[in-house]
């Protein structure tokens, strides 16, 4: 995740990679997209070559930051987490399977039936969405967007 022999900063301008799971993009985006709530994937500091982005839902005020985020208990001037957008992690994300799409296509399907089908539906998508995890992502540091290698686990 880091590059190595960089001197002892820890700060998010030394990522060469990021490791994050398939199925937290897959879920940060379904969360994103069928609620209000901002979810991203997140790495908190220090940052190591052992570590992963993982599912974290940004406070209700949506600005980006969350009460955990807002700088250290000890005041020091240690490097803020970085949030990753779970759009930016897929390459062409296919559009959610909403409820009505799914009942128009089977306008004669029982109520079960249809509920049946949409949850296939979804399952279809997320599988798409784990599919098309891309391979870099683009990050600001400092200001300055940079990219770097994103590696999907699971």
């Amino acid at each position: 995740m880091t590059e190595e022999g960089r001197g002892n900063d820890s700060g998010p301008d030394r990522f060469r990679s990021i490791a994050v799971h398939r199925d937290d993009v897959a879920n940060a985006l379904e969360a994103s997209l069928r609620s209000d709530r901002e979810v991203v994937l997140r790495a908190t500091p220090p940052f190591s070559g052992r570590m992963r982005a993982r599912l974290h839902a940004l406070g209700a005020g949506g600005n980006g930051v969350d009460g955990e985020d807002a700088g250290s208990a000890d005041g020091s001037d240690a490097p803020a987490p970085l949030h990753i957008d779970p759009r930016d992690l897929v390459a062409d994300a296919p559009p959610y399977p909403e409820p009505d799409e799914t009942a128009s296509e089977h306008p004669d399907a029982d109520l079960e039936t249809r509920r049946e089908r949409h949850a296939e539906a979804v399952e279809a998508w997320r599988e798409r969405v784990r599919e098309r995890v891309g391979s870099t992502v683009e990050i600001e540091v400092d200001g300055e967007e940079r990219a770097v290698d994103v590696v999907a686990l699971g």
